[in-house]
């Protein structure tokens, strides 16, 4: 087994893709993504060929899914670090969601609620499918700044006098070493920053941590994640989930995709749905690409690298193999 490239269907439509299927009479396994096309390709030109779904696709598939299903939850694990001040944009939102529902309580339909909020019809469609208006919050998404690094310094002189002037704060750490402005300064300290010992990650941070190697996490961020998920049944539910599937595809256990399906219905995770759908369309592909060594991880991997194309979930706890596609 290599890790040669074998051959490369060209793109376009099944017709078109059937010779570049054909140039491998020999092969009794062709490797592929989720692709429609690419199946039919491999169906006309070679009909006793095993199809083997790519496990680099079905991981880097899973991705996304785990990301809505964490942004879904969001006001869930955010509420593992400490409690925040309220935005304004927060408040806005709780303030429209409860329009909306009062208008359609009173038998009001969407159209005339967007016209008598002034409202785009999509955002109140998005406001009246929500069962409660934290499912439309989001915690604030913070990049490290200049002021980070004397959080410890303005937590501690907040606590000892909860009066205490930014402007004097600003005094204080620009002696320190701080080279960032006032108003940066208020930003930080207005939605309540100071008072957290960590940077709330995004939705798109946490997925990636989620879908990394424990042993590849620092132990902070480890134990930063651990939080996180048990703050909220759901991200327990999510990881677990994640670590399993990892498994199926580290261990080649495609036999029991089955059971991971059904696990996955029992957790209700509608995020995933999608995702199911797509595994279940392409059953027998995707099980022989959970069971057989072939992959066209390193294929993809060098693409990744010529073209400069993020592979935001390929960094996980189980890489696909490193194995190409057989020849026979």
């Amino acid at each position: 087994m290599s890790d040669r490239q074998l051959t490369s269907l060209p793109t376009g439509s099944p017709r078109r893709s059937t010779p570049g299927c054909a140039t491998i009479p020999a092969s009794r396994s062709c490797v592929r993504d989720g692709s429609a096309s690419y199946a039919e390709a491999i169906r006309r030109a070679l009909p006793d060929a095993t199809q083997v779904s790519d496990r680099w696709h079905l991981w880097n598939g899973l991705g996304p899914a785990v990301e809505k299903a964490v942004a879904a939850h969001s006001t869930c694990w955010a509420k593992a670090d400490p409690k925040r001040q309220t935005l304004t944009r927060e408040r806005t939102t709780l303030e429209r969601w409860h329009a909306v529902h009062d208008l359609i309580d009173n038998g009001v339909g969407l159209l005339d609620c967007a016209r008598r909020l002034d409202l785009a019809l999509n955002t109140v469609k998005r406001y009246a499918h929500a069962p409660e208006p934290d499912r439309l919050r989001r915690p604030p998404q913070y990049r490290a700044c200049l002021v980070d690094p004397y959080r410890d310094h303005l937590r501690r002189r907040r606590a000892e006098e909860p009066g205490v002037p930014v402007k004097h704060l600003f005094e204080e750490i620009r002696a320190l070493g701080y080279t960032g402005s006032l108003n940066l300064l208020h930003k930080y300290m207005n939605p309540g920053r100071h008072e957290s010992d960590r940077i709330m990650p995004s939705p798109r941070r946490l997925t990636s941590w989620i879908m990394t190697r424990p042993e590849n996490l620092s132990d902070k961020r480890r134990e930063h994640l651990d939080g996180l998920l048990a703050s909220c049944p759901e991200m327990t539910d999510l990881a677990r989930l994640v670590r399993d599937f990892a498994q199926l595809m580290g261990e080649r256990r495609g036999g029991d995709l089955d059971a991971w399906i059904a696990d996955v219905r029992a957790a209700q995770l509608p995020e995933l749905a999608q995702f199911l759908t797509g595994l279940e369309q392409d059953h027998d592909a995707v099980v022989a690409g959970l069971t057989l060594p072939y992959s066209n991880g390193p294929t993809e991997g060098v693409n990744t690298k010529t073209t400069g194309s993020p592979a935001r979930y390929t960094e996980g706890q189980a890489s696909p193999s490193s194995a190409t596609a057989s020849s026979g």
